[in-house]
This record gives C-alpha cells, structure tokens and sequence, in this order.
C-alpha cells in the first residue's frame, strides 16, 4: 500500500470508524510489520498482511507511549 492509493481515503478504525494513518517501515531497522494502519486516537494498530488491511477489532493492537511516538514520526506525509 503506498500513501497515494485512494483506498486509504475510505478506510476507517473498526472501533471508532475514525480515519487510520499508513505507518510506513524504517528504512535502516528491521521492522516486525512492514506496514500497519495506525489509529492515534485510541492508539491502536493494524497489520497489512500481504497488501491487504487487516481491520477486524481483534487485529487491532494497543501501544505503548513510546511505540506511539514512534509510530507518529513514521507516518506518511
């Protein structure tokens, strides 16, 4: 998923049918997940498994304080 694709513009949170931030991978680290859809509301994130959003309540994972500031300087722009 690339932060252009128009599907990101109708995707919303399956707990507060918020909009979800696209959480792009750090170029130097090995990222656990890729990409995940991020929701800094309720500071929880979703996977992308194989290009596709994994956006049932019980994919959906709780951060930390840190993981969340991080998370935010990853977004796309």
């Amino acid at each position: 998923m690339n932060p252009d694709d128009p599907l990101l513009k109708i995707l919303a949170c399956p707990l507060d049918k918020g909009p979800l931030v696209l959480v792009l991978p750090e170029r130097d680290a090995a990222a656990e997940v890729d990409q995940t859809l991020y929701n800094p509301r309720l500071r929880r994130r979703y996977p992308i498994v194989d290009g596709i959003p994994q956006l049932l309540p019980s994919s959906g994972e709780q951060v930390t304080d840190e993981e969340h500031e991080r998370l935010l300087r990853q977004a796309a722009p």
